[in-house]
């Protein structure tokens, strides 16, 4: 199909392919990313990526911007594009922006969700305890993430879930890190039913503060492995 604008044909047709392809390519440098499969501060080189992913230099160039976008690539001068190094600082703000977003979306949650939010955050819970316990941290990311999306949506911040999704690779790559630590399904599930229990509860207060006292158990040991591993990285040099 083709449209005209003052004589011009413009062509409507979706590309399809091309799309899907871009699509895939970033969702797998997306996850690599998230499983370490790059270390931080690793060059891409675009020529390898173009063998290693099967795409065009195109793709890998479009992906690349995509992924520094979401803060996961950085574009250094003289260097080209490496993987975004994680500091200490930069994931302070980003769980104090978390324990913001999420204690308002809490309460707000317990204050307006209905039976079918509550058994729907039931079901994630479960359903990352269950990844937990098969060590498939990749789920346990997503229906993570699914959780955050019911409890805003339960408490109509649609607005504040789009600010907190354009966070939500760099939140990606931190609890890629912290759900791999000792003992720490146990923890975050056990923390994540308090806030449940106080949502279920209407109590909205108690939902803002299990929602803020989450973030900042899981900020207290992402600072510690960062910590860990900025001495290695200066053990090494």
């Amino acid at each position: 199909m083709t449209a005209t604008t003052s004589g011009m044909v413009v062509s409507l047709k979706v590309e399809r392919n091309t799309t899907t392809l871009r699509e895939l390519a970033l969702d797998k440098m997306r996850t690599a990313i998230l499983d370490a499969h790059f270390a931080p501060g690793e060059r891409l080189v675009e020529r390898t990526l173009c063998e290693e992913l099967g795409v065009s230099r195109t793709v890998v160039r479009e992906v690349l911007r995509h992924l520094e976008a979401e803060g996961l690539v950085d574009s250094i001068p003289n260097q080209g594009p490496i993987v975004a190094v994680l500091d200490a600082d930069t994931a302070e703000q980003i769980y104090e922006i978390r324990a913001l977003l999420e204690g308002d979306a809490a309460m707000a949650c317990a204050r307006l969700a209905d039976d079918g939010v509550v058994s729907r955050l039931a079901a994630c819970i479960a359903g990352i305890q269950r990844a937990f316990d098969e060590h498939a941290h990749a789920t346990v990311r997503e229906l993570t993430t699914s959780f955050y999306e019911q409890m805003f949506d339960g408490g109509g911040k649609k607005v504040a879930w789009e600010i907190a999704q354009t966070l939500n690779a760099r939140v990606n790559r931190l609890r890629a890190m912290t759900i791999a630590s000792d003992d720490r399904g146990r923890q975050a599930v056990a923390e994540m039913n308090q806030i449940l229990d106080a949502i279920r509860c209407r109590d909205a207060l108690r939902a803002r503060d299990a929602a803020t006292a989450h973030v900042a158990r899981v900020a207290a040991i992402a600072g510690q492995l960062l910590q860990q591993a900025h001495a290695r990285a200066g053990t090494a040099e």
